[in-house]
């Protein structure tokens, strides 16, 4: 076995009804809630308000989704020139929510948008001076970015996909209350756990998995594919979406330490120039890349007959059957994608990796 290391800061608070654990989670300190715009009809916005009473300094809710350093600028002037004081940032959302949070969360010594997106493009090394704590409250069961330093940040106008991806973005702590995601739709619901599904593959044939990777990774894998049909069938079951929420955790854990691969570099093309939900993007190329990595490295095939069984012959044709059941098709065609666009994206995908 080859040497590992493992490293993950985050506080975890998890179980039905969590949430009520923010104020003891924030503490005395002075709080701006980021969320998104529908969380002000749906009463969580109000919730997270009353629980924090006046250490809530402001609420901003206009986070775009996927967000984009078009309308990120804005927002992250304002955030700095207004919110000096705040001490801890809580963030409540799906990944773009958490995503903005964290890109919101660090400035250089005169904060300026300016300085970070040329440390996202690659331009300056970004090192900024002054940051905010983090509090992460996924109201999906998928994104993992309650436990891991990466944001993703669009760049349309450009062509461009950013990561942002510095130590000061570990969130401090993740509160992961099953309740949030009761009422998610059936369309996310699949979307956001597919992704987390992703996570799970991805740490599995990563050349970065490690044995404590691997124990996260494979009970992820293995609960997402148990649970997530049942979920979208028992939408309303306390105990399902429990299990799947800590699956995504789960997955969020893994990668946290392997990062992803091949399907997640082909997702950004095609939810940046094709418009895919990125649980979906991610998520149908599986088996094709589940294909490519059976037979690589024998600790990897290991590792994934703990989530297929013993023979790994059927395997992307089980992961294929899983993904159809669910309404999403794997060739590129379904999707809307020539064979020869495909091609060039599985190319570049391959070449970047």
């Amino acid at each position: 076995m080859r040497a590992w290391s493992y490293h993950n800061p985050v506080a975890i608070h998890f179980g039905v009804g969590s949430l009520e654990c923010l104020p003891d989670v924030v503490g005395d300190r002075r709080a701006v809630v980021v969320t998104f715009p529908e969380a002000q009809a749906c009463g969580l916005a109000g919730r997270v308000k009353r629980l924090l009473g006046d250490r809530c300094l402001d609420l901003i809710d206009r986070t775009p989704p996927n967000p984009d350093v078009e309308n990120l600028e804005a927002l992250y002037d304002e955030f700095w020139d207004r919110h000096a004081g705040c001490e801890v940032i809580v963030a409540v959302g799906g990944g773009s929510v958490l995503d903005t949070a964290k890109v919101l969360a660090t400035a250089a010594l005169a904060p300026s948008f300016d300085a970070l997106l040329a440390g996202l493009a690659g331009a300056s090394p970004y090192r900024p001076s002054r940051f905010k704590p983090l509090l992460a409250v996924p109201t999906t069961a998928g994104t993992g970015s309650e436990v891991t330093r990466w944001a993703t940040v669009w760049d349309r106008a450009a062509g461009r996909k950013h990561s942002l991806d510095i130590a000061q973005t570990w969130p401090e702590a993740a509160i992961v209350d099953p309740l949030l995601a009761l009422t998610l739709p059936p369309a996310p619901t699949v979307a956001a756990g597919l992704d987390a599904l992703s996570h799970a593959l991805e740490a599995l044939w990563n050349v970065h998995a490690n044995p404590v990777s691997d124990a996260h990774a494979i009970g992820a894998a293995r609960e997402v594919m148990t649970v997530l049909p049942r979920v979208v069938a028992q939408p309303e079951d306390v105990s399902l979406r429990s299990r799947l929420a800590l699956a995504a955790l789960c997955a969020g854990l893994a990668f946290s330490n392997t990062r992803t691969a091949l399907a997640h570099s082909m997702s950004y093309e095609l939810t940046l120039r094709h418009g895919l939900a990125h649980g979906i993007a991610c998520s149908f190329t599986l088996p094709l890349v589940l294909r490519l990595a059976i037979g690589v490295e024998e600790e990897r095939d290991e590792a994934l007959r703990r989530v297929f069984g013993g023979s790994l012959f059927d395997a992307p044709d089980t992961l294929e059957r899983f993904l159809n059941r669910l309404g999403v098709g794997t060739n590129f065609a379904d999707h809307g994608i020539a064979e020869s666009e495909a091609a060039r994206i599985i190319a570049a995908a391959a070449d970047g990796v």
